[in-house]
């Protein structure tokens, strides 16, 4: 459904369309705090406010504080970056702004390749690109906040972090610390923002639901992002990480009398065929009533034909469906 039209108003078009601080901060990877602190000192801001209204933020508005952001990641006082951003923004207003070549983290912000994505996930890419560790935290606590786990993580976490790593894997050994950087503060706020909704909800006595990266896999943020929304939902969990040993996860699985085992692996080189059945044929129990958890296997390493693993094993795909079916195993 399309909005309206005044009689004699005349509808702005997507690029001229002002927006307000916090959608210039999203979009830019740059918490509002820090704009409205360069507005106060600097005079990057907004040029203009409506009568009785909040200041909004025009194109040319944007393009100042981009080139704010730009020459600042370059290392430029902010000061400065301030007076040249305002005198060059108005200049390049009306015409497409050239990519720069001076430095490696310039040229990555302008060619990340994220294509359809949320501005949110553009903002906390940038945001990562500058190696701006606030402005990273305080998107993924905006964004979290603002969609939960499951959107947060599949429309703005983890797109951004593809482009990262799609960017480092073709650049050679190249902005490994911009991947650094934004795995660290995506690990800590999931973990952060997880412990607090598992306080408040779990409240399930169904037995736990125990998460694993197989041996020699290191790729642990979609079991977080899991072990998140497992908990967001009230689901009790134990979450043992990256590249637990073997025997090491077959005692936890005896020990504990898991209702379910999820098994990541990212690679076909980990995944383990030998450990699925190994958990799988996991038992405890009194004799002759012994319990076998569900194993469930997920990550792109394991073979869409997850039953040939074992009997009635399983594959998990997307973080939504994976939750949801492993809620409906606790339910039965």
């Amino acid at each position: 459904m399309g909005a309206t039209r005044r009689p004699g108003h005349t509808r702005r078009n997507d690029t001229d369309a002002a927006l307000t601080t916090g959608s210039v901060a999203r979009r830019l990877g740059v918490a509002p705090t820090t704009l409205r602190s360069w507005e106060r000192r600097y005079g990057i801001g907004p040029a203009d406010r409506e009568q009785g209204r909040h200041r909004r933020w025009t194109a040319v508005d944007v393009r100042r504080v981009e080139e704010m952001c730009r020459l600042t990641a370059l290392g430029v006082p902010p000061a400065e970056a301030a007076r040249v951003a305002l005198r060059e923004a108005e200049a390049e207003a009306e015409a497409p702004r050239p990519a720069r070549h001076g430095g490696g983290r310039t040229t990555l912000t302008l060619t990340l390749p994220l294509g359809n994505v949320r501005q949110e996930c553009r903002g906390l890419a940038r945001a990562a690109v500058r190696l701006d560790a606030p402005a990273v935290e305080s998107q993924l606590r905006s964004t979290l906040g603002e969609y939960g786990f499951t959107t947060g993580w599949e429309e703005v976490m983890a797109p951004a972090l593809h482009a990262v790593g799609r960017k480092w894997a073709s650049s050679g050994e190249r902005y490994v610390e911009v991947e650094h950087l934004l795995s660290w503060h995506v690990s800590s706020a999931l973990r952060r923002t997880a412990h607090a909704a598992a306080s408040e909800g779990a409240s399930r006595s169904a037995p736990p639901v125990v998460l694993a990266c197989v041996p020699g896999e290191q790729h642990t943020l979609p079991m977080e992002a899991l072990t998140a929304v497992l908990g967001e939902r009230g689901l009790p969990t134990r979450m043992f990480g990256a590249a637990l040993p073997a025997e090491a996860l077959y005692e936890a699985v005896r020990r504990i009398g898991p209702s379910a085992v999820v098994l990541w692996a990212h690679s076909r080189n980990t995944a383990d065929r030998a450990l699925v059945h190994l958990v799988a044929e996991a038992e405890w129990g009194v004799r002759g009533a012994r319990t076998h958890p569900a194993v469930l296997v997920a990550g792109p390493g394991w073979s869409p034909t997850a039953g040939a693993y074992a009997p009635g094993v399983e594959r998990l795909t997307g973080l939504r469906t994976a939750a949801d079916r492993i809620e409906s195993l606790l339910a039965v």
